[in-house]
């Protein structure tokens, strides 16, 4: 009864802490023309569209999308377009594209940015200790 219980109660906290990673929960088929397009809005003037292409390359976790975020995250003058920049880097969660959301809590000269960033990089840095207890808990389990 009591390995039950464990057992429970460790099943409920993985799926609490999994849910609470923000990732897309269900497979979606993006063509190499939508990429491109959402690669192009990225370049747009219209700040709407600049901003929305980068939420959606976020949502989808485009990697190939990283090079024109950090672009964007590193040159644009608009703080707002930095921070959705900076917003969609964490969601793609590569190597890559955390080193440069890290990268600008340091070097970007918007506090506001550097703060956002950095919200970024903790939620990051959190989910990825989660992620290792909840693999450590597990293998820990299973010897048992």
């Amino acid at each position: 009864m009591k390995f039950l219980l464990t057992l429970l109660l460790l099943i409920t906290f993985a799926m609490v802490t999994l849910d609470a990673s923000a990732k897309p929960k269900t497979k979606v088929n993006v063509t190499q023309n939508t990429v491109q397009s959402l690669i192009e809005g990225l370049n747009s003037e219209n700040l709407g569209l600049k901003s929305s292409s980068a939420y959606m390359i976020g949502e989808l976790q485009l990697s190939k999308a990283v090079i024109p975020l950090m672009r964007i995250l590193h040159q644009d003058e608009n703080e707002d377009i930095r921070i959705a920049a900076a917003l969609a880097l964490y969601k793609i969660g590569s190597p890559v594209a955390i080193h440069a959301v890290k990268q600008s809590i340091r070097f970007d000269d918007s506090e506001r940015v550097s703060k956002h960033c950095a919200s970024f990089y903790n939620e990051y840095q959190k989910n990825k200790i989660n992620d290792e207890k909840i693999n450590f808990d597990a293998a820990k389990t299973a010897l048992k």
